[in-house]
């Protein structure tokens, strides 16, 4: 499934998350990929949370074979009640008196029983009980056994409503350009919903094949993951049987959706959607049959279903959902319309549908053992959202943005010294959506690509290869890739270090990044790397180790294009290399930023690294020159190297002009001004910030330009956001121009630059600036434009248009239902104004907001918003007035008794970070201003003067 990522709510997490936010909320580089994870989290469909149980598993004594599924529905009517049928044909392998399957939120059940082989048998009635806190479903009837050996055909009728939660079988409605309301029944089975829409073995290892029937009024039309039978008749869709699949990848969809189709590679592709969307359906068809084309060529194993469907869903949790022949998408992950949509817009749906697409291979062609194993699929398919991407697109250089977005994410999240192992058992619903998180699709990814690189990718394409031919149609488990990776290296005769199980399990069988500390001998040109664990607490240890590829590149070979490993900490703490290496030499390790790693230097190459920077930069990768800006930020702020050496590396950022590095300084800048803006010397590192973005701001302009390369209005968002940050006049001056001018002329806004546009425009808006972006959201159909709108007017920094903007949460028309949740993030991230804005709302109103979330489950609003609240606070103010607003609604159904804890751990966090922080910098960027830094702004015009020599 494509996620997008809040799983688990720690206190550290929740950090991370407002972090987060702080970014999005300046300039949505990419998908909530900030994270596809969070979207696809059962645990924000979860209904009623259930009690601890010996053992969620249903009993190995009978598997299926074979369901025959018939449905009637009259959505049509926006009549919520469905009838439904199954036949299971089920297998005995162990004798038993009673068969068990999976239902939920299901009634009316009557149930009989047939033995197959048998001459002249009879049916059976069955009586069934139910166990609502496993959700098991149990038939049997007095005196009858089901021998081992034998097979039967267990049919049960059962009554459901279509939910309104956005999972299971489940209710969807849009408005057509008429304004009529129409309605549409979908499905979300991920990871335990299919027992919504029939009992089922709701497990990912019980696969079956499925024949599915749906009757509903002729109007209407049904599509599934297999084509159309030719026994079907009008309001009567009958579909070809499946090939043995999971239940959770079963799809179904009744609609009025109209339908684009191609072919490429022998494969028929269709994208769905309402009527009136046809026109933005080119985009995602396209890219969806190229891409199919780039995944089944690497793998080596063609696509196993006659047909691939793509649908956009107006009503939907998930990002995305990989159903084995019927894709399906949030509107604004599908829909591409040539005049209006963002590169941005553009680069998501490409990515997200190869998440999708990689998923019919990972995770549907070969399932997973158990929800344990999930970032066996997860894994697979954020890396190749991005190495799919490069083989169909190549010049995007998309995996700068996987090194802005999913890596980092990985890095961050994984700073814990609780962090937990990517193979994590687990049993129950509520269990199993936690594990929708950074570890199973960032952190896998990154550590797949890794080993992609450090084997070289021709073993590791072969490994695929092997592991989805050996292991197709079944569940596997990590074993089976590895297995399949050893054997391709000895087919490729290439020699691994230790075994690949060893290697590789030590990155997935326990948690955590290790920090490399890399310190050189000047004298004699060696080099010793150590290993341990990166914490953001530098006093931690521990004894984990790992299996680490490594490599390196230096000033006199700065060649980064070979990735694979030259050397290997072989779960051992430390190696020496020998090298020629003079005391001159810069040295870096991690090639292209591969490895998922942090690296620590010695303070004599952080300087030669500085220097061969600030002078040839771009000898350096521009992932490698993002990832020295990371490393570096996590090291100052945590005290591993003094503050100076951060901000003086930076200062080579006037001749910088790549996406990823960029994006790096885009989220330091973002977190230091975070706790800065309200200081007394804030001038000061403004002043810093400007003198190291005005170049690069004038090179790119705030005006969109065709030709640009795919990464350049990447690049451009994030300088305007810095510049304005900085408040640097131009910038101010031009995007409030470009919004006046929208305002009074309705000269429109370049798609590219609209976020920036509006967010820095809408700081200093009068009223009538305001109240047009605001009725635009509340005008606009298009899903991305009102995200963006959302998250632009929190922007304000007036308190009147704040709260307009903040009431807009309860009121009852406007906002869609799951929109009025992400209101207040962009407000309170944005600043103090926006922030007491926010907490005296929630004083107000928190009883009418922590109802916002009946019917989505999951983490109470509330509660999420008041502990992303205290992550902003860093001053007395604010802190007394956010205790004010926790001590009212402690105690209330709608926040644990956790939250001063929670809201304690981050405030104290801040505190602590100030105290620790605040006065190394502002001592630096004081002395910088004045000119007594060694690296000041007379050197930076001199490098601004070179820059502008060798561009002219």
């Amino acid at each position: 499934m494509s996620c997008v990522q809040v799983g688990g709510m720690s206190v550290f997490l929740v950090l991370l998350l407002a972090i987060s936010a702080t970014q999005a909320a300046v300039v949505r580089q990419y998908p909530i990929l900030d994270h596809l994870q969070h979207l696809e989290n059962p645990m924000q469909r979860l209904v009623v949370p259930l009690a601890d149980e010996d053992n969620y598993r249903l009993p190995y004594d009978t598997i299926p074979s074979h369901y025959a599924v018939s449905l009637s529905t009259n959505v049509h009517t926006g009549d919520t009640v469905f009838n439904g049928t199954v036949a299971i044909t089920l297998s005995v392998l162990n004798t038993t008196t009673k068969i068990v399957v999976h239902a939920r939120q299901l009634e009316n059940f009557t149930a009989s029983i047939i033995q197959q082989g048998v001459t002249e048998a009879v049916a059976q009635e069955l009586v069934y009980e139910y166990e609502a806190e496993r959700e098991f479903l149990t038939f049997s009837k007095t005196g009858l056994t089901f021998p081992e050996d034998t097979t039967w055909i267990l049919t049960i009728n059962y009554q459901g409503h279509l939910r309104t939660d956005n999972g299971g079988f489940y209710l969807s409605t849009y408005t057509d350009e008429e304004g009529n309301t129409k309605y549409l029944a979908t499905t979300q089975f991920e990871s335990t919903d299919a027992r919504h829409a029939f009992p089922c073995y709701d497990e990912p290892s019980k696969r079956a094949e499925f024949t599915i029937t749906i009757k509903h009024d002729p109007s209407y039309n049904a599509i599934s993951n297999m084509p159309v039978d030719s026994s079907s008749t009008s309001g009567v869709t009958v579909f070809q049987k499946t090939v043995n699949m999971p239940s959770y990848l079963v799809a179904f969809i009744v609609s009025e959706f109209v339908f684009s189709e191609g072919e490429l590679n022998g494969l028929p592709q269709r994208v769905f959607s309402r009527n009136g969307t046809e026109h933005e359906q080119e985009w995602a068809l396209t890219t969806g049959m190229l891409v199919e084309k780039r995944l089944s060529g690497y793998f080596d194993v063609p696509f196993a279903l006659p047909k691939l469907d793509q649908a956009g869903i107006p009503d939907f949790a998930a990002g995305a959902m990989e159903n084995w022949g019927l894709a399906t998408y949030r509107e604004e992950y599908l829909l591409y319309n040539t005049e209006n949509s963002t590169t941005s817009t553009q680069t998501n749906i490409a990515t997200i549908e190869a998440h999708e697409d990689a998923h019919m291979w990972f995770g549907d062609l070969v399932a997973i053992e158990w929800w344990s194993f999930l970032w066996l699929k997860e894994g697979f398919a954020t890396l190749f959202e991005n190495l799919a991407v490069d083989l169909a697109y190549p010049e995007w250089d998309i995996f700068q943005t996987f090194h802005a977005g999913s890596y980092q994410s990985a890095l961050v999240n994984d700073a814990s010294a609780n962090a937990r192992p990517m193979s994590h058992f687990v049993q129950k619903p509520s269990e199993i959506a936690l594990l929708y998180d950074s570890v199973s699709y960032a952190k896998a990814g990154s550590v797949l690509d890794m080993w992609r690189h450090a084997l070289t990718n021709t073993v590791f394409q072969r490994g695929l290869h092997n592991y989805l031919v050996d292991n197709q149609f079944t569940a596997a488990n990590p074993s089976k890739l590895f297995e399949a990776i050893a054997k391709a290296a000895v087919e490729e005769n290439y020699e691994v270090k230790a075994t690949v199980p060893d290697m590789m399990g030590s990155w997935t069988n326990q948690g955590g990044v290790p920090l490399l500390t890399v310190t050189r001998n000047y004298d004699n040109g060696s080099f010793t790397v150590k290993q341990s664990v990166y914490t953001n607490d530098k006093d931690y240890t521990n004894d984990k180790l790992w299996y680490v590829p490594i490599n390196y590149a230096e000033s006199k070979n700065p060649d980064f294009r070979n990735t694979e490993a030259t050397h290997y900490l072989l779960n051992q703490s430390e190696i020496t290399i020998y090298s020629d290496l003079d005391q001159t030499n810069w040295l870096i390790l991690n090639k292209k930023s591969t490895g998922y790693y942090r690296v620590l230097y010695d303070a004599q190459n952080y300087q030669l690294i500085t220097s061969a920077l600030i002078t040839r930069p771009h000898k350096i990768d521009p992932r490698n020159r993002a990832q020295l800006i990371n490393d570096l930020y996590r090291f100052a702020t945590s005290g591993r190297v003094p503050h100076a050496t951060l901000l003086e590396l930076l200062t080579y950022l006037p001749q910088e002009d790549q996406y990823s590095p960029w994006s790096a300084t885009n989220t330091v800048i973002t977190l230091l001004n975070r706790y800065l803006s309200g200081d007394a010397d804030y001038g000061n590192f403004q002043f810093y910030v400007r003198e190291l973005v005005s170049l690069q701001f004038d090179k790119f302009g705030v005006n969109d330009n065709k030709g640009d390369h795919h990464l350049v209005p990447f690049t451009r968002n994030v300088l305007i956001n810095l510049a304005c940050l900085a408040g640097l006049e131009n910038c101010l001056t031009e995007t409030t121009a470009k919004l006046t001018a929208l305002v009074e002329e309705g000269t429109k806004i370049e798609p590219n630059l609209q976020s920036q546009v509006y967010c820095n425009g809408l700081k200093q808006a009068d009223d009538k600036t305001f109240d047009f972006v605001f009725n635009k959201l509340l005008n606009s159909t298009d899903q991305a434009e009102r995200r963006l709108l959302i998250s632009a007017l929190g922007c304000s920094q007036n308190t009147a248009q704040l709260e307009k903007f903040v009431y807009s949460s309860i009121e009852p028309e406007g906002l869609r239902d799951q929109e009025r949740i992400t209101v207040l993030s962009p407000v309170y991230s944005r600043g103090e104004v926006g922030l007491l804005v926010a907490i005296e709302f929630l004083q107000k109103n928190w009883e009418k907001y922590g109802q916002l979330n009946s019917g989505f489950g999951g983490v109470n609003p509330l509660y999420s918003d008041i502990v992303g609240i205290s992550a902003y606070t860093v001053n007395d103010k604010q802190k007394d007035a956010l205790q004010e607003l926790v001590d009212t609604v402690k105690g209330s159904e709608y926040v644990p008794s956790t939250l001063q804890d929670s809201v304690d751990s981050n405030v104290n966090a801040n505190y602590a970070w100030l105290a620790s922080n605040r006065d190394p910098l502002m001592t630096w960027v004081a002395g910088f201003r004045s000119g007594s830094s060694a690296l000041n702004a007379s050197i930076l015009a001199i490098l601004a003067c070179l820059l502008a020599a060798k561009l002219f």
